[in-house]
């Protein structure tokens, strides 16, 4: 039995070399979008000397844009965009639990899978739209311009609630305030 036998019976290794895969391309999830999503990568990249650190995100909910990929390039090194990634950053770890932050130093490839990877919480995404010079092909993707706990507006209404009327506030507090 060979590894390329296929399921209907026939042998991948018998190719002529060519293959195509159906789906094409994907359009971008629209503008001003809220998704659940989780970083399921993380780490320090590098492309013509600009380093960066480099997220990957899986969309969770809802269910039309679940299992999609968006990635992002956090560019803390850059002088003239390095205080809002690192802004942005801080939130993605405060919403992942704060151990990046809390340590103070210069996130690894090690501790950026450790802090954030597999903690949900709420992304925007925008669209990007440019146009290859050289060829003349349009493309566009997503871009994330809000991130935010998973949970923050329903805890911010119940220590709201808590403060006018204590007896009030349910002693559990769900935690998902998107509606999936």
């Amino acid at each position: 039995m060979s590894f390329f036998n296929l399921s209907d019976g026939n042998n991948a290794a018998a190719t002529d070399g060519t293959f195509e895969q159906s789906g094409g391309n994907m359009e971008p999830i629209p503008a001003n979008t809220q998704l659940l999503a989780i970083v399921d990568e993380a780490k320090w990249d590098e492309y013509q000397g600009d380093s960066y650190i480099s997220l990957r995100w899986t969309i969770m909910a809802p269910e039309e844009h679940k299992n999609r990929k968006i990635f992002q390039k956090v560019r803390v090194n850059d002088p003239k965009k390095g205080d809002n990634a690192k802004r942005m950053l801080a939130a993605i770890d405060k919403n992942a639990g704060g151990k990046l932050a809390a340590s103070g130093a210069m996130p690894t490839d090690e501790s950026l899978t450790m802090a954030l990877c597999h903690k949900p919480m709420v992304i925007r995404v925008q669209v990007w739209n440019m146009t290859k010079e050289d060829t003349g092909e349009k493309m566009s993707g997503n871009w994330i311009d809000k991130v935010a706990a998973r949970n923050g507006g329903q805890q911010q209404q119940a220590a709201t609630a808590q403060t006018a009327a204590p007896s009030s506030v349910p002693s559990s507090v769900p935690d998902d305030d998107i509606p999936f």
